[in-house]
């Protein structure tokens, strides 16, 4: 683990005077081209967010043509800017043609920064086709053909359990149906007045 973050902090390190340097002398460049107080501060800050912009469209994997071209043009006026700053170029004496670069400056940043923040992503290739279903073979000799459905013996369902105490209460009302009416209860009388189901009074009158 202090392996680890001794290794992290040697980049931390590293990374900060790096971009100490580069700020320091993208600063002195943009004085030195006639841009002087906030200005020649500003320089450098639009630089480095033009890299971590045209970084973050190549970590995120679309439109990399774009990231690529804002990227280098980034670098180049990051590296221009070390260069120019290590004794080849008289800072007293600015040619004309780097203050012109230095003054466009501004809106190419802008015009790249847009571009890579407000770019909608490239849409995602369409999946490939799903491959063809096999084709079953079919058999050449015919199927034989099995018993009809007719053929097959029919299942008997079994009579349902008819509780005494129930039978002998039916009997009661068969009783009194025929004292009443002088003939005997039929089925549907009888399932009616007990509110059975069909089969049940079924096996209820085959009892009586």
């Amino acid at each position: 683990m202090r392996a680890y973050l001794a290794r992290v902090d040697a980049v931390l390190v590293q990374a900060v005077i790096a971009a100490a340097l580069s700020f320091a002398h993208l600063h002195d460049l943009a004085s030195a081209a006639g841009q002087g107080g906030w200005k020649a501060w500003a320089y450098p800050v639009s630089v480095d967010l033009l890299l971590v912009a045209a970084w973050k469209r190549l970590r995120s994997g679309s439109s990399k043509a774009a990231g690529w071209c804002w990227f280098v043009v980034a670098l180049v006026a990051s590296l221009g800017a070390n260069v120019a700053t290590a004794g080849l170029l008289d800072l007293a004496d600015v040619p004309d043609w780097l203050r012109i670069l230095v003054a466009g400056w501004p809106a190419v940043a802008f015009l790249g920064g847009t571009l890579l923040a407000h770019t909608a992503p490239a849409p995602e290739t369409a999946s490939a086709p799903a491959e063809p279903a096999e084709a079953v073979p079919v058999s050449a000799e015919p199927e034989t053909a099995g018993p009809p459905a007719d053929s097959e013996p029919e299942t008997k369902r079994p009579a349902p359990h008819v509780p005494a105490a129930l039978v002998n209460h039916a009997r009661k009302l068969a009783d009194d149906h025929h004292a009443r009416t002088g003939s005997p209860i039929d089925t549907d009388t009888l399932r009616a007045r007990l509110g059975v189901p069909a089969p049940l009074a079924d096996a209820i009158a085959s009892r009586l």
